[in-house]
């Protein structure tokens, strides 16, 4: 499943990569495209209109050889260094060429600009264009662009301007090279970085599949135990029919403590469940925590007397929060519970209230064992117990503290747990303090 997961993660990001790609490339090479276009088309018009003005200036063309007024110097357009007619200033920038057309078809003059044509080649264009029979188009077969222009001269000749699309092609050829080059070393960076960064975001989840899949065994592994239990003593009972319930008082008080036992473990995993998949903030109201705290710890003056406990207590008074008080409640008595289980006799549990900032803080401290500091950090993980088998002859399931956990995230608030065997194990909770 977390292979699978890894690489529908890999290819969603290389879907959405290689479509931002494309399209960052498509808008690149379109736009480079249409500017070439437009460049040609203006290398047309100024192509005709140069060529227009030298008819109508007869002298440009007589001081050609000079260049001193511009116009085509040795047969190619150029710039003027003086002001000359309007459109004469303009720049021709593509190789292109314009050809004088008698009323035959035939090439009377050629007019180019940094490119060498020949009659044959000039002739064939002219040619071609014609007889395409459109005002302007291109000629694949020679590479190049005309434009025809629609003004007839005097002696019923015409213009047509020609541009060279070879240098615009290979520009394009060389783009969408490089657009391909990059594209796919940007798609190899970015299929890395998505093989890395699927490792990192996967891990949340291979985690917490891991967690349920032990979830689930450990739960099974608890449920079995009673389950076994029962099972075993109604065959007992099943196989003395004759028998009366008194005589048979031990078979079903087994049953009866272990079917409480199992009740409980449902009860818990069912909180948890809730927990977990509740998306709604539960009720809550203004209460005094100071009194929850010692409504809490009177029941547990028996228990500590039993066991030869000292309890301690340290509450500070008037300390008030924003909770809800079953929920509160469950959590100080889980707290207890796991302190009284787990402190030898003559020990002390020491449970003090106070005001932390905004806060209030819960401690619950006991003498005993100190908890490696390895443990520490799975104390909250379901079914986790640093004793299994004295957590088992004391009825622990490993499920108290993760409720605890639970309760306090549902509070906004923070649990911890510290331990030293100078100073025992401390369990602490924060939950910030009602204004």
């Amino acid at each position: 499943m977390i292979r699978k997961l890894r690489r529908k993660f890999i290819l969603i990001n290389m879907s959405l990569v290689l479509l931002v790609l494309c399209i960052v490339f498509g808008v690149l090479l379109l736009s480079t495209y249409r500017n070439q276009q437009r460049e040609v088309q203006d290398t047309l018009r100024q192509a005709l209109i140069l060529s227009d003005k030298l008819e109508s200036f007869p002298h440009l063309k007589e001081d050609s050889g000079s260049g001193a007024n511009g116009g085509f110097q040795g047969g190619a357009f150029t710039e003027p260094e003086e002001p000359g007619p309007e459109g004469m200033r303009k720049k021709i920038f593509l190789p292109a060429f314009c050809a004088e057309v008698d009323q035959n078809g035939l090439v009377a003059e050629i007019y180019s600009s940094f490119m060498e044509v020949s009659d044959e080649t000039a002739q064939a264009a002219v040619t071609a264009a014609l007889s395409a029979d459109k005002p302007e188009g291109k000629l694949s077969g020679l590479d190049l662009q005309y434009l025809i222009d629609d003004k007839l001269r005097d002696s019923g000749a015409r213009l047509i301007a020609f541009a060279d699309l070879s240098s615009s092609h290979s520009a394009m050829q060389r783009l969408l090279l490089n657009s391909v080059l990059v594209g796919c070393g940007g798609l190899a960076g970015f299929f890395l970085i998505s093989l890395l960064l699927s490792r990192v975001a996967v891990k949340p989840v291979e985690r917490a599949w891991q967690q349920q899949r032990q979830f689930v065994a450990d739960a099974s592994h608890e449920l079995k135990t009673p389950i076994t239990v029962i099972l075993a003593n109604s065959r007992i009972l099943l196989s003395h029919p004759g028998s009366t319930i008194a005589s048979q008082e031990k078979w079903i008080r087994y049953i009866q403590e272990e079917s409480q036992r199992m009740k409980e473990l449902v009860e818990d995993m069912l909180f948890l469940a809730k927990s977990d998949a509740s998306a709604a903030e539960i009720p809550k109201s203004r209460i005094s925590l100071s009194d929850l705290v010692w409504n809490c710890l009177l029941p547990f003056e028996s228990v500590a007397f039993e066991h030869r406990l000292e309890l301690k207590e340290e509450i500070a008074p008037g300390l008030c929060v924003l909770g809800n008080e079953p929920q509160l409640k469950q959590l100080v008595m889980i707290l207890l519970d796991n302190a009284c289980k787990y402190t030898d006799s003559e020990g002390f549990i020491l449970l003090s209230l106070s005001a932390s900032q905004d806060k209030a803080r819960l401690c619950v401290r006991n003498s005993g064992e100190s908890i490696p500091a390895e443990e520490l950090s799975h104390l909250f993980e379901r079914f986790y117990r640093v004793d299994q088998a004295r957590s088992r002859e004391m009825g622990g399931y490993g499920l108290g503290l993760s409720i605890a956990r639970s309760i306090v995230e549902h509070h906004r608030g923070k649990i911890w747990a510290e331990s030293s065997k100078e100073k025992g194990t401390a369990f602490y909770v924060e939950i910030k303090l009602a204004p």
